[in-house]
Order: C-alpha cells, then sequence, then structure tokens
C-alpha cells in the first residue's frame, strides 16, 4: 500500500500547483484588464492617471477625480474605458451673470467667457461681452448685451432698428437717429435697451424753417441655399436715413397761416437692412454614432454642453472629418493650420489651454468657440464649408 501512496501524493501536488499557477494567471489577468493608463483633462489643465476600473467613473473614483451631477464628463461615467483613453472633466460652477441689464445666477462648466455666453441659451445674433470671449471665468459679474429690435416712433414714421448696444442712447446712435437739440424721448436715454422697446420720439418745434426728419431703412430678405433651414442671418444691418427740408412760410399776428417746401434733401441716404435666410435641409441626426472614447465622443458632448444636440453634431462631425478626420495632429504644412479644428495658425488654440497641440479637448472647445462666434452653430459653419470649401 505503501509503495502506491507516492505517485498519488505527486498527482496531488501537481494538481495543487496547477490550481495555484491557474489563481496566478487569472489574477494576473484581471489584474491586466482593470489596470488603465488615461488622460484625464480636468478644468483645463491634464493629468496622466494610472487606475483601476472597467468604467469612466470607476477611474476617476479610484484616481480620486471627484465628480458632481452638474458636471460634464466626456465619455459619460457609465461608458467603459481602456488605456490610452482621453477623459474630459469640467467642475460646474456657479457665476454672476446680468444679460441686458436683468441680473441671475447660472451654473456652468465653461471655463472662458465664450463658453459661458454660449450656454445661457440666448437669442441668435451679435452680442456684447464685458469681457473678452477668450478670457477665462472670473468672480466678476459678466454683462450680456444681446442684439434686439427697438422700435422707434419718429416724424411720423415707425423704425425696426436692430442694435446690440446695451443703452438707449447708443441704440439711437447705432440704428441711425439724430436728436436734435429740445427733442424728447418716452424713455430714458441711459435705460437698458431691451428687445421690443417701443420709443416715441418727439421733436422740439423752434422758430427756424430748416427740418431734419429721420427716413426708415427697407429690409430684404434673400434665399441662401448655403444656410440651414430655418436660420436666418442679418448681413447687413439697416440704417436709418436723415431729411432736411428748408420751408417759407406765411405769419399772421405771429401764428404760422401757410407753409410750403422750399428744398428738400436726403442729406443721410438710408441703408437698407438685408437678411438671409436659409433654405438648406439638415443633416440626418441618425448619423451622429461615435465611439466612445474617442475624440467625436468628446466633441459631441462638449457640443451638447453648449445646447446643441444631435441635430447640431449630424453637420459638426462631416466638417471635422473634412477638415482633420478628427486628428489631434492633423497638420496642413502649406498653409499652418494645424489640430482637429484647423485652427489657423494652430498656436490660436492656446486662448485655452497649453496642451492645444496634443490635448483633443482643448482643440475642440476652442474650435466650438469660433464656430459660435463666427457661424452661430455647427451647421452655419458647414454650410459655409460646403459652399466655399472652408469655414
Amino acid at each position: 500500500m505503501a509503495s502506491r501512496s507516492a505517485p498519488l501524493g505527486r498527482t496531488a501536488r501537481l494538481g495543487a500547483q496547477a490550481v495555484v499557477l491557474a489563481l496566478v494567471v487569472g489574477a494576473t489577468s484581471a489584474f491586466t484588464v482593470l489596470h488603465k493608463s488615461v488622460t484625464v483633462d480636468v478644468d483645463g489643465s491634464t493629468v496622466q492617471v494610472s487606475a483601476f476600473g472597467r468604467t469612466v467613473g470607476d477611474v476617476l473614483a479610484d484616481s480620486k477625480i471627484r465628480v458632481g451631477d452638474r458636471d460634464l464628463v466626456a465619455p459619460g461615467l457609465g461608458e467603459p474605458i481602456s488605456s490610452g483613453s482621453q477623459v474630459v472633466v469640467r467642475h460646474a460652477h456657479e457665476i454672476a451673470v446680468e444679460v441686458d441689464g436683468r441680473s441671475q445666477t447660472v451654473w456652468t462648466t465653461a471655463l472662458t467667457v465664450g463658453e459661458a455666453v454660449e450656454g445661457l441659451d440666448l437669442r441668435r445674433g451679435q452680442t456684447l461681452l464685458s469681457a473678452s470671449r477668450s478670457a477665462s471665468l472670473g468672480r466678476e459679474v459678466l454683462r450680456v448685451s444681446t442684439q434686439k429690435t427697438i422700435h422707434l416712433v419718429v416724424d411720423g414714421q415707425v423704425i425696426d432698428g436692430v442694435s446690440s448696444a446695451a443703452t438707449v442712447r447708443e441704440a439711437l446712435r447705432e440704428i441711425g437717429l439724430v436728436l436734435d437739440v429740445g427733442d424728447q424721448v418716452s424713455v430714458p436715454l441711459d435705460a437698458i435697451a431691451v428687445d421690443g422697446l417701443v420709443v416715441l420720439v418727439t421733436r422740439a418745434h423752434e422758430g427756424g424753417q430748416i427740418v431734419t426728419e429721420a427716413v426708415p431703412f427697407d429690409v430684404t430678405e434673400v434665399d441662401d441655399p448655403t444656410l440651414v433651414t430655418g436660420n436666418k442671418v442679418i448681413k447687413t444691418r439697416g440704417k436709418a436715413g436723415v431729411r432736411t427740408t428748408t420751408y417759407s412760410t406765411s405769419i399772421v399776428g405771429g401764428a404760422v397761416v401757410d407753409r410750403s417746401v422750399v428744398a428738400s434733401t436726403l442729406t443721410v441716404v438710408p441703408v437698407t437692412q438685408v437678411v438671409h435666410v436659409g433654405s438648406k435641409a439638415l443633416p440626418d441626426p441618425a448619423s451622429v454614432a461615435v465611439a466612445p472614447g474617442s475624440s467625436q465622443e468628446i466633441g459631441k458632448q462638449l457640443a451638447a454642453a453648449r445646447g446643441w444636440g444631435d441635430d447640431q453634431f449630424a453637420c459638426l462631425l462631416p466638417l471635422w472629418s473634412r477638415e482633420s478626420g478628427w486628428r489631434v495632429n492633423a497638420a496642413n504644412t502649406s498653409s499652418g493650420a494645424y489640430g482637429i479644428p484647423q485652427a489657423l495658425p494652430g498656436s490660436k488654440m492656446a486662448s485655452v489651454a497649453d496642451d492645444w497641440q496634443t490635448n483633443p479637448a482643448t482643440q475642440i472647445t476652442w474650435g466650438l468657440n469660433y464656430i459660435a462666434g463666427r457661424y452661430g452653430d455647427p451647421c452655419g459653419a458647414w454650410s459655409s464649408s460646403q459652399a466655399k470649401g472652408w469655414y
């Protein structure tokens, strides 16, 4: 019996060793699968983290990077993650904003003034800001004056002028209304200009026989196949003209009993307001599927944070596919354009962060700022690109 026990013992030992080896291999495999080296952009600063987890949320938690309900994380917390991935974290914070004289406090994940303004969901059109769009958000109140329509009732005419001025005085000047000494307005000149404001101008009547009158401008709408349907862009702002009229009068007993025109001259020609109206169909929103962890995924999330949904991303996706293939190191050796949005020169993107040469989040943020400031939205930029071959 003793002679047979030795082989059994060796078999048992070999079996135990196999089990231990399997456990070691399994543990090593699990370590390899769960361990990730990831680049994380936290509020514009890039850090390299080495952490364990299957999802973006796992890796951020293991790296002690906290995120809250209002924070922006791209890709999303529940998305799977692999080594070499890029993750963007933008922590939300409150800022004080004054829009056309109305104060409010809003939460934003924006890093710059321009990003914050785009997230306010303001009316389309030009805005005037109290700070540069590329400036970092500080603790000062951000004052925004939006484009608005001012209704002027003057000289028997109604003039609907468009202005981004902050006060009534500045708006009247921008629309082209000339006030003479003694003229009265129904709204204080230093009052905040708001959309739809009606301003009644009462001219002063003096003994002179030369009268100046405002001349309304015309409005022309032009079909524009390069703009997507629903978009209207004021290409040329209307400006009121001025007519100067000289009268001869008959006075009896100190009262004017008759007046006739001697000469009437258009001293300032009104400027016609030209509005382009889009007629181009939107791309199919079903074409916006992107790979998790990719530059496109980061772009989709950052665009969504500005209120641009799948319809707008359907324009952004082919725009930057054409420009750079969404490659962070795409370089045009002939022009000097660089990066995902093909900034010209690429160093412009340093206004967002110093890692503009390698960080897709930095490049995308700059690109979205550029698109918002120049075209209003990605579909406007895509329309321009299709019409001209560039944007």
